[in-house]
């Protein structure tokens, strides 16, 4: 799964890294970055690109999200998904229709996975992991607008692709989040309905991963330091 990301570039940043995207929809995020420690249930900046259901969008844009997908029909009592396995998903009954239609990019700069080191559940060693190169990168995601009925505000929200590991994840755990190539952008934001074949584990050799301390647990805390590496052992 993929329950926590890191974007510890400004918005700025991130919007120069993706430059092929409009940042029309996202100044209002300048407070909120860098974000270290960036849990569910939180807004990022994501990409999408909608002119049919969205006049504003002209091709791909910068627009602000909640982490967590509802579709409008979902009632608001209900735990909306922070991940959507990719096996399945175009034919799932939360899913298929934001594959087909409503895919998005989350960029970010890296994410947080545990490795159950006794395999109990109890004992937990968290890692950061990002690209070898240190650049900002993009995760595949689906997203959905959902009208909150107390106020009838669209809420935009979205979700995070997941598939098997690649050999360095695979160490750690038994899923990892859908990494998109850049040379693949265009193609998952576009009207292509099954782009199926992007939906696979990252090479392992462009990624790099460090233990690091345990109090990333805590989305309360989030700090620069939380990235510094560790010793396990100790």
């Amino acid at each position: 799964m993929c329950g926590r990301v890191y974007i510890k570039s400004t918005l700025d940043g991130l919007l120069r890294e993706f430059s092929f995207a409009e940042r029309q929809a996202v100044e209002g995020m300048a407070n909120q970055l860098p974000r270290y420690n960036g849990a569910p249930s939180l807004t990022y900046p994501i990409i999408i690109t909608d002119v049919i259901r969205d006049p504003d969008v002209f091709g791909p844009t910068f627009v602000s999200a909640r982490w967590g997908l509802m579709p409008r029909w979902m009632k608001a009592t209900g735990r909306p998904p922070v991940n959507a396995r990719c096996e399945g998903i175009a034919t799932n009954g939360l899913f298929k229709q934001a594959y087909r239609s409503r895919r998005c990019l989350i960029p970010i700069d890296g994410f947080f996975e545990w490795k159950d080191i006794y395999g109990t559940g109890k004992n937990k060693q968290p890692y950061a992991i990002a690209m070898r190169s240190g650049e900002p990168f993009a995760l595949a995601g689906l997203w959905e607008t959902w009208r909150d009925p107390k106020t009838d505000e669209d809420i935009r929200t979205f979700c995070v692709i997941t598939c098997p590991p690649n050999e360095m994840m695979a160490t750690i755990h038994d899923r990892m989040p859908v990494v998109l190539d850049r040379a693949d952008y265009e193609r998952w934001l576009s009207p292509e309905p099954d782009p199926s074949d992007l939906m696979k584990p990252f090479p392992a050799e462009l990624m790099t991963m460090w233990p690091i301390d345990r109090k990333v647990g805590s989305p309360r805390y989030d700090a620069a330091d939380i990235l510094n590496p560790v010793d396990p052992e100790a």
